[in-house]
């Protein structure tokens, strides 16, 4: 699977289309929201047109008996759009953050389901920032935007309809100059699209940096590679920074080209109604109402060219998370598959032929074993040989590319893969635990399991009398990646979470590697309980349980740096497979 790059520059008529379901359930909110802000641009019209009657009627008659009902009815106006721009505002947020939070779900849906592969080859900090800051800019195009265009474009008619209600031949003037808006905001879209896009890429190289210098910061330290990492830092902050000035250059100079554009529209009508006035062909009154409608008029202008702006930096962020989310899982559910069976726990491996895409050989050819409930199946074997790619595709992460992989004698592309995965229990080499509590990772192997189940398992896995002895017992917070714990404590924890777990298959991947042989001794005896009755299948270069294995599969042929002599004649069943 390949590395997430720039993706095809998608239109946004066909990014809106690719967005706009997820507006379902809120676009009623999205509609009262609408309307409700065309509500409060009529309040602003009829006041503008009371402005021009107390002008006429009562500041130039000097007639304070005509102030008062216009007054009354100006104030009037302003609590209802007050209380209309609040309510509009209001809804129409409470719909855009409902529409971020349905489309970051069905995005992280989505990449919960892709191969491990699709991780190890994209950086964490460009997917947070797909998920986070691409998925608002979206939100801005869809759905608040939307809701803002339709306001926008509602503005323009209303004050463009009461301006050549008082005077059409001056609205036509202002009119015919509303292009020079429209022009500028095109010219600068397209600019502004291609720039984003380089910050956002920018932004996301950050992110995966400061991500993966903090999560290996006891090695940089180790290894006083501060500088070097800071060095890093500042260089990807260099191109951010040129990418971001780039687009606030583009920014900062749009907004006084239109006020330019538009001082010069204002007083090329201001020009025209004052020698209208001298004529006597309209009041002062009305050319006051006819300046502020034109004065409110092109403010909704400009702010449809800002929404181009919008819709440019949207539209760079939609192309990315549009790559993510026709990003393909590397396996496909049949449509209507298997989801319960019998937890028996047989595995049988037939002429399995797996190559990983892209690759020039296979990684197993015809690869054959079959294990059982109580047996320990030992695979071994150098490095790439295949070890970790029978556990990958036992958990279908991958499919064979020939042969088939069957469980209780059930192909497994005919499972779903919530049943295949339920029934197995990986134990990886390096022990994934969460920043909470020692209890929540150990129930993180089966949700809703009670205490005592969790107490019983620490038992088991030897792990009781360490966490009593906790700050806090089993409430003690373990921190990131569970590093306030040995490596031996977490190896315990992740194996009491297996037992709590209880999957008729047990996948141990390189169980001791990483501790000292006293510590890798101790978690043995916890290790037996863990695989009592169940179908084991134990990856490891360590050969101290092949005796006790029902057979060993060497990988690869017979690896030479075992750490200690192991007589051929004590492992029983060994199988190469090469």
């Amino acid at each position: 699977m390949s590395a997430l790059s720039s993706a095809p520059t998608a239109s946004l008529r066909s990014a809106f289309r690719r967005f706009w379901p997820y507006t379902r359930g809120d676009r009623r909110l999205l509609v009262i929201g609408g309307v409700l802000a065309v509500a409060a641009a009529a309040c602003e019209v009829a006041a503008i047109w009371l402005f021009g009657v107390i002008t006429d009627h009562a500041l130039a008659a000097k007639s304070l008996d005509a102030f008062w009902a216009p007054a009354a009815e100006w104030l009037g106006l302003a609590l209802v759009s007050g209380l209309a721009t609040f309510a509009g505002d209001y809804m129409t947020a409470l719909a855009g953050e409902r529409f971020l939070l349905r489309l970051r779900d069905s995005t992280f849906a989505h990449v919960q389901r892709l191969s491990p592969e699709f991780f190890d080859k994209n950086k964490l900090g460009d997917l947070m920032t797909r998920l986070t800051a691409d998925i608002e800019a979206i939100e801005q195009l869809v759905a608040s935007g939307l809701v803002h265009l339709f306001t926008s474009l509602v503005s323009v008619i209303f004050f463009a309809g009461a301006a050549f209600y008082i005077r059409w031949d001056l609205a036509l003037v202002a009119c015919a100059l509303v292009p020079l808006f429209l022009l500028v905001s095109r010219s600068f879209s397209t600019k502004f699209r291609k720039v984003a896009g380089r910050e956002r890429r920018s932004y996301a190289a950050i992110t995966s940096l400061v991500e993966e210098s903090l999560s290996n910061q006891s090695l940089v330290q180790a290894y006083n590679r501060q500088q070097t990492e800071e060095q890093r830092l500042h260089r990807e902050g260099s191109t951010w920074l040129k990418a971001k000035m780039t687009e606030t250059r583009l920014s900062a100079l749009y907004e006084p080209i239109v006020q330019v554009v538009e001082t010069f529209c204002v007083l090329v009508v201001l020009g025209m109604g004052a020698w209208d006035l001298s004529h006597d062909r309209i009041t002062l009154g009305g050319l006051l109402s006819f300046a502020a409608y034109i004065g409110y008029l092109y403010p909704p202008i400009q702010s449809l060219g800002g929404l181009m702006l919008t819709a440019a930096e949207a539209g760079a962020s939609s192309d990315r998370v549009i790559e993510v989310l026709e990003t393909h899982p590397a396996v496909a559910e049949d449509a209507s598959p298997r989801k319960r069976m019998a937890r028996r726990g047989r595995i049988a491996f037939d002429a399995v032929t797996f190559c990983y895409p892209g690759a020039k050989r296979p990684a197993l050819e015809r690869f054959s074993f079959r294990t059982g409930p109580g047996e320990l199946t030992l695979i071994t074997g150098a490095s790439g040989s295949g070890k970790s790619t029978i556990t990958k595709l036992l958990l279908r992460f991958y499919d064979p590319t020939a042969g088939r992989i069957r469980l209780d004698g059930v192909d497994l592309r005919e499972l779903s893969l919530h049943a295949v995965r339920d029934n197995i229990t990986l134990l990886q080499q390096e022990n994934m635990l969460f920043p909470g509590t020692v209890t929540d990772n150990i129930a993180y192997g089966r949700p809703g399991v009670s205490d005592a189940e969790i107490v019983s398992a620490a038992v088991a896995a030897d792990a009781h009398d360490f966490i009593v002895a906790l700050p806090q017992g089993y409430q003690t917070l373990i921190g990131q990646r569970g590093r306030l714990l040995s490596g031996g404590q977490r190896q315990r924890i992740a194996i009491a979470r297996a037992m709590v777990r209880d999957a008729p298959v047990l996948i141990l991947d390189e169980p001791t590697t990483g501790l000292d042989a006293p510590t890798a001794k101790r978690i043995l005896e916890p290790l037996r309980r863990l695989m009592a009755g169940r179908t084991t299948i134990l990856i490891t270069h360590d050969l101290y349980l092949a005796p006790a294995a029902d057979q060993t599969i060497v990988l690869g042929g017979w690896p030479l740096d075992v750490g200690r002599t192991v007589p051929p004649a004590s492992i029983r069943g060994l199988v190469d497979h090469t």
